[in-house]
C-alpha cells in the first residue's frame, strides 16, 4: 500500500489533484468518507445552481408576455425540481467517479486518519505516501445563538432537500448562499426575510452593485433587514397553531422579533480541521489559525499541501481546483504558482451579479488610486434583446498605470463573461491592449468593450 501521492477529501480540490497526478503517471490513492464532488457538487454549487434554474426558468415562463409570447399558466411541482437536481447530481458525480478510474486511482471509501506525513490509515488498513494533499473543505458554521438548541432550522442541504414549500422563511445571514436561497424562494411565491448584521448584503462583492440587486429584490417581496443581530431564537406558534420560530433581533432602531415557518441559518463556512489527525503533522498555522502555504500550496511540513477550504483564504470550488492543479505540478517539478489576483465570484441570482479583483472598498483600504468606467448594461444590443424592462451595470476600475484591477457586472449571464475580465486583470492587461481584443457582436459581453 505505498502510493506517491496520498490525498484526503474527494472534493473539487481533491478530485482535481488525483486525476492530474494519475494522469501523470503517480500512483495515486484518494480518500472520501461522503461522495466523491465534496460539499460543491453534492450540497452546495450545482444543486444549489439546478433549483435556481429551474426557478428561473418558471420566473421567465410568468413574464414571457414581455417577449410577445403567451404562456396560458406557469407552474411549477417542487418535488419534481427536486429530483432533477438529484439526477444531475447523480450524473455528475459518476462522471468525476469514471475520469479517477480512467487514470488508475485507488478511491477509498472512509475516514482517513493521518499518523504522520508518510502514513495515512482508513478502515484498518496502513497507507504509506511520499506526498500528502490535504483538500477537506469546509463546513455551516453554526453561530451559538442563545435558543438555537430549542429550535428547528435549515441548513443550506436541508433547505436543497425540502419538498413542501413554507409560507414563510427567514434567512439568517446576507451572504451568498442565504441571497441565493431568498432568490430561490422568492421566485416559487415564498415570503422571505433576510436578516443581515453587515450594513449591506454579499459582503466582499461590490457594494454599489449590491444595494442594487438588493433593491430589485426588495421590490419582488423580499424583506432585508441590515445592521441587525440576531440575539435569540425560541419556537413560536402562528394564529392557527402552525409552530413556528421567533427570530429576536436588535439594531439601531431597537428591538423586535420576526416569525417564520422555517429557518435557514446561513452566516458562513469554516475549514474541516478536526477528525482527521491534522494534529500530528504540527504544520504552522497563521494568526487567525488558518494553515500556512507558501506559492506552491506547500506546508510547513515537507511534503505536505494544503489545497481548497481547508486553506481558509477563498472557499471557492474554482479556486480550490487551481490550487490542486499547481500543488500537483510542483510534486513533479513543473514550475507554477498560485495567484489569487484574479479570482472572479459569482451570485447565480436572477439577475446575476459577479465580480473579479478588486472592489472600491478593497482599493480604499490599501490606499491604491483608481478611476471608475460605469455603463448601464443597455448598452450591449445583445443585453437590451435578451432583457426586456431589466436594468443592469457594468463597472471597471482602473489603476493609475491603467491596468485593469477590477471588474463588477449586475446582469445576465453575467456569471459567463466575468472571466474575460479576469484575463484582463490576471495579465495586467491595460486599457489600449484590451480595447484592441476584437469581441464578437452582437453579445453581452461588447458590454466591456463599451466601457473601454
Amino acid at each position: 500500500m505505498k502510493y506517491q501521492v496520498a490525498i484526503i477529501g474527494g472534493g473539487p480540490a481533491g478530485y482535481t489533484a488525483a486525476e492530474a497526478a494519475g494522469k501523470a503517471g503517480l500512483s495515486v490513492v484518494l480518500f472520501e468518507k461522503q461522495s466523491l464532488g465534496g460539499v460543491c457538487l453534492n450540497e452546495g454549487c450545482i444543486p444549489t445552481k439546478t433549483l435556481l434554474y429551474s426557478a428561473k426558468t418558471y420566473d421567465a415562463a410568468r413574464h414571457a408576455s414581455k417577449y410577445a409570447v403567451t404562456v396560458s399558466e406557469a407552474s411549477f411541482d417542487l418535488s419534481k425540481i427536486i429530483a432533477r437536481k438529484q439526477k444531475v447530481v447523480r450524473k455528475l458525480v459518476l462522471g468525476v467517479k469514471g475520469k479517477l478510474t480512467a487514470h488508475g486511482v485507488n478511491i477509498v471509501q472512509g475516514e482517513a486518519t493521518i499518523i504522520n506525513k508518510n502514513t495515512v490509515q482508513c478502515s484498518g488498513e496502513t497507507y504509506e505516501c511520499e506526498n500528502l494533499i490535504l483538500c477537506t473543505g469546509s463546513e455551516t458554521f453554526i453561530p451559538p445563538i442563545p435558543g438555537v438548541d430549542t429550535v428547528p432550522f435549515w441548513t443550506h442541504r436541508d433547505a436543497l432537500d425540502n419538498k413542501e414549500l413554507p409560507a414563510s422563511l427567514a434567512i439568517i445571514g446576507g451572504g451568498v448562499i442565504g441571497i441565493e436561497f431568498a432568490s430561490f424562494f422568492n421566485s416559487l411565491g415564498v415570503q422571505v426575510t433576510v436578516i443581515e448584521m453587515l450594513d449591506e448584503i454579499l459582503g466582499g462583492m461590490d457594494k454599489e452593485l449590491s444595494a442594487l440587486l438588493r433593491a430589485e429584490y426588495a421590490k419582488r417581496g423580499i424583506k432585508f433587514m441590515l445592521s441587525t443581530k440576531v440575539v435569540s431564537l425560541a419556537e413560536a406558534s402562528s394564529e392557527d397553531g402552525k409552530p413556528q420560530v421567533q427570530v429576536n433581533f436588535e439594531n439601531a432602531e431597537g428591538t423586535g422579533s420576526v416569525l417564520a415557518e422555517k429557518l435557514l441559518m446561513s452566516v458562513g463556512r469554516r475549514p474541516v480541521t478536526k477528525g482527521f489527525g491534522l494534529e500530528n503533522l504540527e504544520l504552522k498555522r497563521t494568526e487567525r489559525g488558518n494553515i500556512c502555504t507558501n506559492e506552491q500550496m506547500q506546508a510547513s511540513a515537507p511534503g505536505v499541501y494544503i489545497c481548497g477550504d481547508l486553506t481558509g483564504y477563498s472557499l471557492l470550488a474554482h479556486t480550490a481546483v487551481r490550487e490542486a492543479e499547481v500543488a500537483v505540478h510542483t510534486i513533479l517539478g513543473k514550475k507554477d504558482v498560485m495567484s489569487y489576483w484574479a479570482i472572479p465570484g459569482v451570485v447565480y441570482t436572477n439577475p446575476e451579479i459577479a465580480g473579479v479583483g478588486q472592489t472600491e472598498e478593497s482599493l480604499q483600504m490599501k490606499g491604491i488610486n483608481y478611476r471608475v468606467v460605469k455603463l448601464p448594461m443597455a448598452y450591449s444590443g445583445r443585453f437590451v434583446a435578451e432583457n426586456e424592462g431589466v436594468n443592469g451595470v457594468c463597472k471597471l476600475l482602473i489603476a493609475d498605470d491603467e491596468t485593469i484591477v477590477g471588474a463588477h457586472i449586475l446582469g445576465n449571464p453575467a456569471s459567463e463573461i466575468i472571466t474575460l475580465a479576469g484575463m484582463a486583470i490576471e495579465l495586467k492587461l491595460t486599457t489600449e491592449a484590451w480595447k484592441k481584443i476584437v469581441f464578437p457582436h452582437p453579445t453581452v459581453s461588447e458590454i466591456f468593450k463599451e466601457a473601454l
